[in-house]
C-alpha cells in the first residue's frame, strides 16, 4: 500500500477492525446475509474512501482490514463502518428489524489495532494465493468448528 497524502503530509493508517453484531446473535450465518453485509461494508468503505484491503464476515463478527486517510480518525471511521453499513443492511434486509426493532445492529463496542508493514506485506503474499474456492472451503471449516464449540457449550 503507498503513502496517503493531505494537504501537509504523507502517512499510512492500516488498522485491524472487529466488531459484531448486537447480542452475538449469528446474523449472517445464512449466505446471501453474509454477502449483503460484505457488500454493505464495501459500499460504504467506497462512498467514504476508506480502502479495504481484508474483509471477513464471520457467522457472529466481523473482521476488517482497512487503509485509512491520514485526515481520518480511526474511531470516526469505525463509526461509519458500522452506522452506515447497518442502514443499508436494515434497508435492503428489512427482516432484520424483526431481530432488532429499534434499529441497532451492531454492538456498541469495538477494537481497532495498528498494522506493520511486516503483516501487511505477508498478508498480501497469502492474498495473491487466496482463490475463491478455497475461501468458501476455508468458510465451511471454519463455521463447522463454531457450530461444534457452540454445541459442546450447551452440553455444559
Amino acid at each position: 500500500m503507498e503513502l496517503d497524502s493531505s494537504s501537509h503530509g504523507y502517512g499510512q493508517l492500516v488498522y485491524h477492525f472487529e466488531w459484531t453484531p448486537k447480542y452475538r446473535y449469528d446474523m449472517f450465518r445464512k449466505p446471501e446475509n453474509m454477502q449483503l453485509c460484505d457488500e454493505a461494508i464495501r459500499n460504504v468503505a467506497k462512498r467514504w474512501q476508506i480502502g479495504i484491503l481484508g474483509l471477513s464476515v464471520m457467522p457472529d463478527h466481523i473482521h476488517c482490514i482497512a487503509g485509512l486517510q491520514p485526515t481520518m480518525s480511526v474511531s470516526k471511521a469505525l463509526n461509519i463502518l458500522k452506522g452506515a453499513s447497518a442502514y443499508e443492511l436494515f434497508r435492503r434486509q428489512p427482516k432484520f428489524r424483526l431481530r432488532y426493532p429499534r434499529g441497532h445492529l451492531w454492538f456498541i463496542g469495538k477494537s481497532g489495532f495498528p498494522i506493520t508493514q511486516k503483516f501487511l506485506t505477508k498478508f498480501s503474499r497469502a492474498r495473491a494465493s487466496f482463490t475463491e474456492p478455497s475461501a468458501i472451503r476455508i468458510y465451511r471449516r471454519q463455521l463447522a468448528m463454531y457450530e461444534n464449540k457452540k454445541k459442546s457449550t450447551k452440553q455444559l
